[in-house]
């Protein structure tokens, strides 16, 4: 039996011409202004300091495809849903691309994408170049190909880019990109050699290429909401999808299909999913998180060893707080956006607008703009544009090692809730915790430590 839910973002939302700044939509081939006058304000900006002077952040080019240039073969490791996805998005990004090789653990699973891109693309992928087992990913990265998309389960990940990097590949790694600090710091030091190799590496964090965020993140750094004073992030929404054991199965086997509610697997849904959230504070703000002090627990999940809520209280470097929120059980209200507080205002992705400390919104996202000026408006595809432009503009990108600051605070998160005790950056950073199992193999496994984790101490009798 296999159970799905699926909720939408966000509705598209009509523009606002309220009191204050002056907003921009779209970036790349096109740009729209609107001008916003509130009253004693003549038309005029108010003078705003900014956070970060520009030219000292990255900001993206979104065009609609990108630029024609080399030819680039990929090859696809892990080919469930989500790299199915991937693979079709990094297809419809650009000309002259393709998908040469393919790799799971899973026969059918290699098949089953193999028989959309020849259905959808017209790509024959042979016999020879669909690659099954653990080690598969190995086959396709040292097959002919000039970029990989990493989309296995995330426990996977980290050996996968380092393996990628080695062979001097470009790298798409879906997030979360590693589950435990071992993980973490395979990923760091792989980031860095991927930059001395002038490779480009993307991340699946796809808000950094979703023009209404880039758009908030360009505001905000104007100081449209002043220094950044705390902030709220939350991922609350119905129950996952899960899958239940076949007689058939082996242990492996069966955790891998059902890798979403495993904690060796997933990372557990704080890292896997809300790490979403998290990045979103983490790169506005600029800031890691010192310290973490939270709770968790499981209520209704039905398989796997992980929870089904976290409640965080994130400390950051310079002593603001984020607190960080995220459910998975169906009956129950739903958000997903992020909250930042500032001195002058706030900004909320829900609405995806700015507000004075009054109440007034100064400046509002125009989606209608977008869907005039631009044909591309999925940012799961423009992620794709941005990477393709990069290798064949040979203006390398690494974001791996962002992806990875906002990786860890998750883990931090978890790893509070599952103890009960506080997390240090410092500590987890440092920490030997790695969640790959010993006897890792596609058959039989040790199963008794897989439970679910019980925070403090038992009651004294």
């Amino acid at each position: 039996m296999m159970k799905e839910n699926s909720i939408s973002r966000r509705s598209f939302l009509k523009s606002t011409a309220m009191a204050g700044a002056l907003g921009a939509i779209g970036t790349g081939s096109a740009s729209v202004l609107t001008s916003c006058a509130g009253a004693g304000g003549e038309g005029k900006e108010a003078a705003l300091k900014p956070l970060k002077e520009p030219g000292t952040y990255y900001i993206p080019e979104l065009p609609d495809l990108a630029t024609d240039g080399k030819e680039l073969k990929a090859g696809v490791i892990g080919c469930g849903g989500r790299a199915s996805g991937a693979a079709f998005n990094f297809l419809n990004a650009a000309n002259g691309v393709t998908i040469v090789a393919l790799a799971d653990v899973f026969q059918e699973k290699v098949d089953g994408l193999a028989n959309s891109l020849k259905k959808d693309k017209g790509i024959d992928i042979p016999a020879d170049k669909r690659f099954v087992g653990l080690d598969a990913y190995k086959k396709v990265i040292d097959s002919d190909v000039d970029v990989v998309i990493v989309a296995t389960p995330p426990v996977f990940r980290p050996v996968h880019f380092q393996y990628a990097v080695e062979k001097g590949k470009h790298c798409f790694l879906e997030k979360p990109i590693c589950v435990d600090p071992v993980g973490y710091r395979t990923i760091m030091a792989t980031a860095k050699q991927a930059q001395a190799k002038n490779l480009c590496v993307v991340t699946g964090t796809q808000r950094h290429h979703q023009r209404s965020y880039v758009e908030s993140y360009k505001k905000i750094m104007e100081g449209a909401i002043g220094e950044i004073t705390g902030g709220t992030v939350y991922w609350n929404q119905s129950m996952l999808w899960f899958r239940e054991r076949q007689k058939d199965w082996n242990d492996c086997e069966y955790m891998i299909k059902d890798w979403v509610n495993w904690k060796w697997l997933s990372g557990d849904h704080i890292v896997e999913q809300h790490v979403h959230n998290i990045d979103v504070f983490t790169w506005f703000s600029g800031l890691k998180p010192v310290k973490a002090v939270g709770f968790g627990s499981r209520h209704r999940r039905v398989t796997g060893d992980q929870y089904d809520n976290f409640s965080i209280d994130f400390t950051m470097e310079n002593g603001i707080h984020m607190h960080s929120m995220s459910r998975q059980i169906d009956g129950c209200v739903s958000n997903i956006s992020e909250f930042i507080q500032g001195t002058k205002g706030s900004w909320n992705s829900a609405s995806m607008e700015i507000k004075d400390n009054a109440g007034n919104v100064v400046w509002k996202y125009d989606y209608e703009a977008e869907k005039a000026n631009f044909k591309q408006t999925d940012p799961y595809t423009l992620e794709h544009v941005n990477w393709i432009n990069c290798i064949r503009s040979g203006k390398p990108i690494e974001q791996a090692s962002e992806t990875a600051v906002a990786n860890m605070a998750a883990i931090m998160g978890r790893e509070s809730a599952y103890t009960g005790g506080e997390t240090t950056w410092d500590a987890m950073t440092a920490s030997p915790l790695d969640y790959t199992p010993k006897d890792l193999n596609m058959g039989k496994m040790d199963m008794s430590g897989f439970t679910v984790p019980v925070p403090g101490k038992p009651l004294n009798k």
